[in-house]
């Protein structure tokens, strides 16, 4: 199992457990965290995930797709560490993974 954490605008933090293997877009929406809206499934078509990855994560992680970058283009509020969590695939590296959602994704 691999634990995440999630962090809202206010700093609130919630740690998940995922299965490795499984994306961090899927990770959220089994546990119901709040700002993960996934409206296509993770068929990076729509960036309703979007995440910023704590900037001592983001060095583990592999290089976004030219879609991914596409679609992160499209988004107001972008960053440096700005990834769609659909595309994250969580493995035993990433065990403590630190993401924060955006203030607009979150109700």
């Amino acid at each position: 199992m691999v634990q995440v954490t999630f962090v809202r605008r206010d700093g609130s933090r919630r740690s998940v457990k995922a299965r490795s293997g499984q994306s961090l877009m899927e990770a959220a929406i089994d546990n119901g965290v709040d700002g993960i809206d996934a409206v296509c499934g993770g068929a990076c078509s729509c960036a309703t995930c979007h995440v910023y990855v704590d900037d001592d994560w983001l060095v583990r992680l592999s290089t976004p797709a030219p879609l991914e970058r596409e679609l992160i283009g499209t988004l107001d509020a972008v960053r440096p560490s700005s990834r769609l969590s659909c595309q994250i695939k969580l493995c035993d590296d990433l065990d403590g993974l630190v993401v924060t959602t955006p203030a607009f994704q979150q109700q």
